[in-house]
């Protein structure tokens, strides 16, 4: 099967699994980190196919969609079985999957390029104004609180703790997780690209606390 129709048939695949999505994890994001993840290949000289095919599944795996993460990652790893005859691509596109995770900042470092790239699009995609938009979305869906001056951000140390999402806070997140993320790149390119929506979020929550406060809070 030619690289261009596997290609389609995981477009296919990730659009069944995630149409449904109200957690800011849809195909749309999907196919933001697809695109970004095929810019910053062609920058870098990385395989296109492998970062493609990991960039369009990488959340068909989430744990934060499946019952599991050992369920979601089976998932995939049928489906590249039935598609793939290559083992040591659907090895790759594993390896990077799993490995994608931010996990509170201490997650395994990507031990290719492919996923490198792929792990910097999707991380491009938690910052600047899609990254807010997504994390009110996700803030949202779990129940979480937009702001409360009485909760400070959380130690974020323990993947047991950034995995408890009924605590905390939307704007916490960003110190525990969005603001980090800019010294956490992997790519020049994705290092480059990176700076801007930085420096955008934190544009945006100066002005959320002169908001709130009318003036009265600095950035923490």
């Amino acid at each position: 099967m030619k690289d261009t129709q596997i290609i389609a048939q995981a477009e296919s695949f990730a659009k069944e699994q995630l149409g449904q999505d109200k957690t800011g994890h849809d195909w749309f994001h999907t196919d933001r980190v697809r695109n970004m993840t095929a810019l910053i290949a062609e920058m870098e000289n990385a395989d296109v196919f492998i970062c493609t095919v990991a960039a369009l599944l990488h959340d068909v795996a989430d744990e934060k969609l499946n019952p599991s993460k050992e369920a979601g990652l089976n998932k995939v790893h049928n489906w590249l079985k039935k598609h793939l005859n290559d083992e040591g691509q659907i090895g790759h596109i594993m390896q990077i999957i799993k490995t994608m995770s931010f996990s509170g900042g201490g997650g395994v470092p990507m031990s290719t390029l492919e996923g490198q790239v792929v792990q910097d699009a999707d991380r491009l995609d938690a910052l600047g104004a899609i990254g807010i938009t997504r994390v009110m979305v996700f803030s949202g869906a779990k129940g979480r609180p937009v702001y409360d001056p009485q909760i400070p951000p959380r130690d974020e140390s323990l993947q047991k703790e950034y995995r408890d999402y009924s605590k905390g806070t939307a704007v916490n997140h960003f110190y525990e997780k969005l603001l980090k993320l800019k010294d956490l790149m992997n790519t020049a390119y994705g290092r480059k690209l990176a700076v801007e929506r930085h420096e955008f979020m934190l544009s945006f929550l100066e002005q959320f606390y002169k908001e709130w406060n009318q003036g009265g809070q600095k950035l923490l």
